[in-house]
């Protein structure tokens, strides 16, 4: 492998491929990926929903910036979100729609009557809901393979299985080592690494920002009642589970955040075993089979806000990174955000009118 480009992008996640396709037709590009196929991570083990609250104010303006580009796309499928709480959680209930109705969310608040209409076999102690009709599932796969697709149209390069080693900055910018002798000349490189990142980074002589790689697990469940296919995504407003159906099966998460260095991510049979039996907190349906279970890493930096923009401190070196949980459902918008910031242009797509300020690597030098 050699070459030289204008931009060297390591990994081609949902991150790197999203970002490929934003800047391939305004310069020449290589993704660079460590695995021997892209989006093996975290891209790979997504629960794979688009929710416009998922993930704070913060992550809003990206979420619903995105939304456009993907139902276009035929990449959404209508689900709806139902985030339910017991006696005692009015207060956050009425916080979280007071935060994202003022963000222009449409949030409506449910009683007890209305949530069991919608989750038959809900234990009586759930008793309050808020429901919201946008949400859907992501068909996560062929917005990854559409990203790439784009990015190699318009001539974007791909190479698998190269893991960086060296990243020497000169005059004339990088020259990346990947082992074996292999190396590639860019004028820019760009960090999108997901749980690697601060890695990366320090291969390249910056300074770590603090992405930290939280576990996640996802359970597919067999359960008596069968999950109803029109089951809305549904969610504890305390942030302790959520579950939606798939082809007849129940994922679940214990929405667990277990911190954990960069690595395969694999699921413990402890959170299996809390999410099973947060379920059965809340609803009375008999779970017959773990059929799959799996885990995957959510990067976040120190705020929880992703991090974009050129390094401060080390020429030529461009963050896009941190993008927590929420990568999949932001990727349009944040792509066409972080590529206006490279090529120091203004956002032309689904990032129009949303300010970058938020995001920048600065707020961390």
């Amino acid at each position: 492998m050699s070459g030289t480009y204008d931009i060297a992008i390591i990994g081609a996640g949902m991150a790197g491929a999203s970002l490929a396709a934003s800047l391939a037709g305004e310069a020449s590009v290589i993704m660079i990926e460590a695995e021997d196929a892209p989006g093996y991570h975290s891209t790979g083990r997504s629960a794979a929903f688009w929710e416009e609250t998922y993930g704070g104010p913060e992550i809003f303006p990206l979420t619903v910036g995105s939304g456009p580009y993907l139902r276009e796309g035929g990449l959404l499928t209508r689900r709806g979100v139902l985030h339910i709480g017991r006696a005692g959680d009015e207060g956050a209930i009425d916080a979280f729609m007071a935060r994202f109705q003022a963000l222009g969310a449409d949030i409506a608040k449910l009683g007890r009557d209305r949530l069991v209409e919608i989750v038959p076999g809900l234990k009586p102690e759930w008793v309050h809901g808020t429901w919201s009709e946008g949400c859907a599932d992501i068909d996560v796969a062929a917005l990854h393979a559409h990203f790439l697709s784009r990015a190699r149209a318009q001539g974007a390069m791909l190479k698998t299985g190269a893991r960086l080693k060296s990243a020497e900055r000169g005059a004339d910018g990088w020259t990346l080592g990947f082992g074996h002798g292999d190396t590639v000349r860019a004028g820019i490189l760009v960090n999108a690494a997901g749980a690697w990142a601060d890695e990366i980074a320090g291969i390249a002589g910056a300074r770590p920002v603090g992405i930290t790689p939280l576990r996640r697990t996802v359970v597919q469940l067999r359960c008596q009642p069968a999950a109803p296919a029109a089951l809305p995504l549904v969610l504890d407003i305390q942030e302790s589970f959520y579950f939606k159906p798939e082809s007849g099966r129940l994922w679940l998460s214990p929405h667990d955040e277990t911190p954990t260095p960069p690595c395969d991510a694999a699921p413990e049979e402890l959170d299996v075993a809390v999410a099973i039996d947060r379920l059965e907190h809340a609803v009375d349906w008999k779970v017959e089979a773990v059929e799959r279970k799996w885990a995957g890493l959510r990067s976040f930096s120190p705020d929880r806000a992703p991090v974009y923009g050129f390094d401060p401190e080390v020429a030529g070196f461009f963050w896009c990174a941190g993008q927590g949980g929420f990568g999949i459902q932001t990727s349009p918008a944040a792509a066409d955000m972080a590529a206006a910031m490279l090529l120091g242009r203004d956002a032309t797509g689904p990032a129009t009118g949303i300010d970058p300020a938020p995001y920048r690597i600065d707020r961390f030098r």
